[in-house]
């Protein structure tokens, strides 16, 4: 049976590079009809607390409070080394400095927030801002630091703004494994064979834009805005990587590990996580 289904992502060059082939058609959609939303992380994760989508765009940390609704493609995941949110400012405060300062953050539901709270339990002066303006609320002193993800991380230095600290490279140095930040999702409600369906699709639709990489890139500046060409590219080459195609043992392993962090630290549910690659034998 064919289906009418909702796909929401964001517009960020990492996600339209993902998405640009199973959205215009250019690879086999197994015969479903798809209905696209783009929009901020942030507001997908607002939306994924409703189930307005099926397939949907999530940060880890919002993933777990939705887990008993939805379940993790194991493809199109945002994971991996030297990719974790930065904590800027413009002027060299110390880590001890955190708890005296106004910081703006991406949403409170984001996997840089978790990790920020995670790490600076005391830091608890947050204000939730569209990620692409906290740069902008740093630099005009409406805010003493920025936590700051996507392309700002490769742009933060031109405007005169300091690394206070790379989560990142906090979570690795911790746990000792690649850094989860965002999963596809999709509603548990629908059929076994059509999340795996949708699966293969996530999948071949990453394996196209890696073979043609200048296909998407009309699609990618359209929902890019401003950014420039090499921004875009150097933000593809961050967060897309082998396990967006296949998350394997190790990428699953640093999502429970992340997942069971939040869980220790008091600031997740305890989450039963479940990669449709899993539900095989309910289809065989």
């Amino acid at each position: 049976m064919n289906h009418k289904l909702t796909v929401a992502f964001s517009p960020c060059p990492n996600d339209t590079f993902m998405f640009h082939a199973w959205v215009n058609g250019l690879i086999d959609t197994q015969g479903h009809q798809f209905q696209i939303k783009l929009a901020d992380v942030e507001a997908l994760n607002q939306s994924a607390f409703k189930e307005e989508a099926d397939i949907t765009k999530l940060s880890f940390s919002a993933f777990a409070h939705v887990a008993d609704r939805y379940e993790l493609l194991t493809s199109g995941v945002a994971l991996g080394h030297n990719c974790g949110p930065l904590l800027v400012s413009k002027h060299n405060f110390k880590w001890e400095e955190l708890p005296q300062l106004k910081i703006v953050i991406p949403g409170k539901y984001t996997t840089a927030n978790l990790l920020l709270t995670m790490f600076a339990p005391d830091a608890k002066n947050k204000r939730e801002l569209l990620f692409s303006d906290i740069e902008k609320e740093v630099m005009n002193k409406r805010a003493d630091a920025g936590l700051i993800i996507h392309e700002s991380r490769f742009t933060y230095h031109q405007r005169g703004l300091k690394k206070i600290a790379d989560l990142g490279e906090l979570w690795e140095r911790n746990y000792k494994c690649p850094l989860p930040l965002g999963c596809i999702a999709v509603k548990k409600s629908l059929p076994p064979e059509v999340k795996i369906q949708l699966n293969k699709l996530m999948k071949d639709s990453i394996t196209y834009a890696m073979k043609f990489p200048k296909a998407s890139a009309d699609f990618i500046r359209h929902h890019a805005q401003d950014m420039n060409e090499k921004v875009q590219q150097q933000h593809i080459a961050l967060y897309v990587n082998q396990w967006s195609l296949n998350l394997g043992v190790m990428g699953k392993m640093a999502i429970r590990k992340l997942l069971e962090a939040g869980v220790v630290a008091e600031l997740l549910p305890k989450a039963e996580v479940v990669f449709v690659d899993e539900l095989k034998n309910l289809v065989n």
